[in-house]
């Protein structure tokens, strides 16, 4: 298929990337660390951390980790929020030899039992605000080795141990638990590890590009979640991928250390994991922001230096766009607002084009694509309302249920193909031969068009379908529209069982005036939508059901 989109590149940007030229994600990092040693790598909480400490530290942690007998990729758990230990654990792994297995810090323990299980992690790095977590269902697991950290505990001995204290005794964030060490597992102390792994020789590995680097596990929204396993060479490409893209704003800031990347989203995340290895290999810093859901504490950050690239998802925008200190803030310097993991909303896009003037760049990708697959120009000035353009090295191909690729312009599944696509999931052979084309590509699973020009607009998610008296009405569409309507500030909409219709529209609206009624939206439909796709009823909520990152659960809506 002739890859149409790549007329339609900006200026600058690659149409390949060439992954070989490493031999692997290693190499990347050591290099990196050794040529960008006396420049920040990231700030939490006002304390700095530069390339050589993280190469330092990493490298103890590496070492303690092989003293430990893991055999050649075993793997290891990561359960932290964005705090500095989540480089350096992450980084230790990968150089160690093991795997990273990425955990959610706010899992259940029900979740947390399938992830461990699932994935054969013998050793988990965990902070302990989340031991009771573990303790309740470690016994069940594979686990031998807990290194269990503390909030403070790389950000200096005076400020750490405050932090320490406030955490647990002033805030009481640290939940009672008991994980003694027994014969069957052994608990280290976090920078006890470090010191003992200083002492401890390193042997590199020697990955190569087609060593496993991430077993990945995706949202599970629909039933037991599974790991994508993603290898040395999938994140040397998305590293590059991405890079290649951000290119043209890059070049506005001038030397890239100098670029600051907010991390709001959760670094276990494919989406902010992504942009936390392009910004390794570039040298540039990142702003850790342990807990984005204090939206007041988190505007403060903003406010501490300026600030160039800021990934969110479209609830975390809306929600700095609804406090009131948001408008507050310099954005003179901001490039780039990169939307991604759901759907963005034109409502949000247009509000927040109006108070920063920096455009929401809209873009598309999944765990098993190393979050990498559309984006938008980045120096585009208006929202498309389009996923935008496939990446450097990425194929898209429209296709039907029968696997035929379909015109420019027709509906059908979005498949896609590149160096960054995962190689599977993790023990799961029958998922593995559904999830695949004959010639390569994954199946995603959303539905979308490619026009002429090669952007792709997302039309929605196959499972969200709602089918009222024959015809598909998608759930995007109609939130895109409703979330324009004057006093509402986000919304969901799902199908509900009609004896009539087969289902019938209903929609969930948080508002943000008080005298807005049902019958105000109901109209603003009738207005702007076609008579199938009108909502049957309407009701409001305070909030709406979301996943840690941001993700709408319409699920929860329909349960």
């Amino acid at each position: 298929m002739e890859k149409c989109w790549l007329k339609s590149y900006p200026d600058g940007v690659a149409h390949d990337i060439d992954v070989h030229q490493y031999s692997s994600l290693e190499q990347v990092l050591s290099t990196s660390f050794k040529q960008n040693a006396d420049k920040p790598y990231s700030v939490c909480m006002e304390r700095w951390m530069h390339y050589g400490e993280l190469d330092t530290l990493s490298t103890a942690m590496a070492a303690w980790l092989q003293a430990q007998g893991l055999e050649p990729g075993a793997r290891v758990a990561i359960m932290l929020p964005n705090i500095p230990q989540f480089s350096v654990a992450m980084v230790a792994v990968l150089r160690a030899g093991y795997v990273c297995v990425n955990v959610n810090p706010l899992y259940t323990p029900r979740e947390l039992e399938h992830q461990l299980k699932d994935s054969g992690a013998t050793t988990i790095v965990i902070l302990e605000n989340f031991a009771r977590t573990l303790e309740e269902v470690v016994g069940r697991t594979a686990i031998k080795h807990v290194v269990l950290t503390r909030m403070g505990d790389l950000l200096g001995l005076a400020y750490g141990s405050l932090v320490n204290f406030m955490v647990r005794h002033v805030k009481k964030l640290v939940p009672a638990y008991r994980l003694p060490s027994s014969a069957t597992l052994r608990v280290t102390a976090f920078n006890m590890a470090l010191a003992d792994g200083r002492k401890l020789p390193f042997k590199s590995a020697h990955c190569s590009l087609d060593s496993t680097a991430f077993l990945q596990y995706t949202g599970g929204t629909t039933g037991l979640s599974k790991g994508a396993i993603l290898t040395h060479g999938n994140i040397v490409a998305a590293m590059l991928q991405t890079e290649a893209w951000f290119k043209p704003a890059l070049k506005q800031v001038g030397e890239t250390h100098k670029v600051n990347c907010i991390m709001a989203l959760p670094l276990y995340h494919i989406f902010a994991l992504t942009l936390c290895f392009m910004g390794m290999r570039l040298g540039s810093h990142m702003t850790l922001v342990p807990n984005p859901r204090d939206i007041g504490g988190f505007i403060q950050v903003l406010k501490k230096r300026p600030f160039h690239l800021l990934p969110a998802v479209n609830t975390l925008f809306n929600a700095l766009l609804q406090h009131p200190d948001f408008k507050t803030v310099d954005f003179s310097s901001l490039c780039v607002s990169q939307a991604g993991g759901m759907a963005a909303s034109e409502g949000t896009a247009q509000r927040w084009m109006e108070v920063t003037g920096c455009p929401m760049i809209e873009g598309w990708g999944m765990s098993e694509t190393c979050a990498v697959g559309t984006n938008n120009p980045v120096l585009s000035k208006t929202f498309s309302g389009s996923i935008g353009l496939p990446l450097s090295s990425v194929d898209i191909a429209i296709q039907d249920d029968d696997g035929n690729t379909l015109p420019i312009g027709a509906a059908g599944e979005i498949c896609i193909r590149g160096p960054n696509v995962t190689i599977g999931y993790y023990n799961q052979p029958e998922e593995n031969a559904r999830a695949f084309t004959a010639d390569g590509y994954l199946r995603t699973g959303d539905i979308g068009t490619l026009d002429a020009r090669g952007y792709v607009r997302i039309v929605d998610r196959k499972k969200d379908m709602i089918l009222v008296s024959g015809f598909n009405v998608f759930p995007n569409e109609l939130e895109n529209v409703i979330s324009l309507c004057p006093g509402v500030v986000e919304c969901a909409a799902i199908g509900i069982p009609d004896e009539r219709q087969g289902e019938s529209i209903k929609v969930f609206v948080v508002k943000s005036d008080p005298a807005l009624t049902e019958a105000d939206v109901l109209t603003y439909c009738h207005k702007h939508l076609t008579g199938y796709k009108q909502p049957k009823s309407i009701e409001f909520r305070d909030a709406l059901p979301k996943s840690n990152v941001g993700k709408i659960l319409r699920r929860e809506l329909r349960a």
